[in-house]
């Protein structure tokens, strides 16, 4: 005889909740368990060259500055141009008003007009020296032939050789004194010369066609020779004056090709050409300095504009749009990729937070505070660019919006 097992009603409640969990078990075990199919990806095999690369930042300069200022002590009277201004070869740029110059040309005249003066009368004394020199030898010679009959005494044929020798010692003076008013007038004749040659130097010229970049003094100024009133450069001789990381350029030449990607045109790199390799080493970042020259633009293409930063070797922004976590995921990857040259200056670098085009990241140890602060930065916000195919700013941590 079968009897029914009678189920309460809390067995029937604790069916219905193992049940539901039993199945989801066995479908995430059949999904992503070890019975999960395993993923496959499928890459097609092709053959190429690889060229190595080396990134480095660094800023447009110009090759050529023409720092143009004073040959003499003045005070600055005008400026002509302003800066951004174009100027030709020969145009007026300044006008400086003298000090003393003037003055300084009256004393060297007068002074050179005395020492024609003092010639002259050593002239005169040695045409009276040359007398007295001639009068006393005939006296000499006449008193040693009266010494020689008898006549005189041998003190007397001394007191005329005394006298020789003093009149020959009076000629040799005066030809000395003539000599040394020559030599002061020739001088002073010079020093005259050459301070009326700077009374035109007062008007500063341009040397060659170019651009002005600084007015380094104002109207009214005090200057001294030598200092700079107006600084021109040649906008067609411009380089990037680009660093490069010294552990890893070893096979960095003059003459090898570059991609230069501004920073205000990140999607339209320029190429270019090493021009110079510098033998020195910045002793403090640890880095290769070179000068890079920009090809020159042929129809249709757009040269770098001036005094603009700029970053060689830049690759083709990818054209897939990332979503937060892919972009977050390739922030890291930028980050861990200079992260060992950071720690092998005792620094490091984190990421902080990501807030739209704003990428806010943490620099620890020697890092925070360095005075290449700004330069670490700029390589790391080049690379996130480079990696993200977008244009962002990496900032420092505490530039991060404080939250009421």
């Amino acid at each position: 005889m079968n009897m029914p097992i009678p189920i309460s009603r809390r067995a029937w409640l604790l069916i219905a909740v193992l049940l539901p969990l039993l199945a989801l078990f066995v479908w995430v075990a059949l999904r992503s368990g070890p019975l999960a199919p395993i993923k496959i990806t499928v890459a097609k095999v092709e053959e190429r060259s690889i060229a190595p690369a080396l990134f480095g930042i660094g800023t447009v300069e110009a090759r050529y500055t023409h720092k143009i200022g004073p040959t003499a002590p003045g005070r600055v009277a005008m400026q002509a141009v302003e800066v951004g201004d174009p100027v030709q070869s020969g145009q007026l740029l300044a006008q400086i008003a003298p000090i003393d110059l003037d003055q300084r040309i009256a004393a060297a005249s007068g002074g050179a007009a005395r020492s024609d003066a003092l010639e002259q009368a050593a002239t005169a004394q040695i045409a009276d020296a040359s007398a007295r020199a001639t009068l006393a030898q005939a006296q000499s010679l006449r008193t040693q032939q009266l010494k020689a009959g008898g006549w005189v005494t041998e003190a007397q044929v001394d007191q005329r050789r005394q006298e020789l020798a003093a009149a020959r010692a009076a000629l040799a003076q005066a030809q000395a004194n003539r000599t040394a008013a020559a030599q002061d007038r020739n001088r002073l004749g010079e020093e005259s010369a050459g301070l009326v040659e700077q009374k035109p130097n007062l008007r500063k010229i341009a040397p060659r066609a170019g651009l002005v970049v600084r007015r380094a003094a104002e109207p009214g100024t005090t200057v001294v020779a030598g200092q700079p009133v107006i600084e021109i450069v040649d906008p067609a001789q411009l380089w990037i004056n680009v660093r490069f990381d010294q552990t890893q350029s070893g096979g960095l030449a003059s003459g090898l090709t570059a991609q230069i990607a501004l920073r205000s045109r990140a999607d339209a790199p320029v190429a270019g050409r090493i021009l110079r390799v510098e033998p020195l080493a910045d002793a403090l970042t640890k880095e290769i300095l070179a000068k890079v020259m920009a090809e020159r633009a042929g129809p249709g293409e757009v040269s770098p504009p001036p005094a603009c930063p700029a970053t060689p070797e830049a690759p083709k922004p990818p054209s897939k749009k990332l979503s937060i976590v892919e972009k977050i995921k390739k922030i890291e990857e930028v980050l861990e990729s200079v992260r060992p040259m950071l720690q092998r200056d005792h620094g490091d670098v984190e990421l902080a937070d990501v807030q739209g085009k704003k990428i806010y990241v943490h620099l620890k140890g020697a890092c925070s505070g360095c005075m290449m602060e700004a330069a670490t930065l700029g390589g790391i916000q080049q690379k996130m660019i480079e990696t993200l195919g977008e244009l962002v700013q990496v900032l420092p941590s505490s530039h991060m919006p404080v939250e009421a």
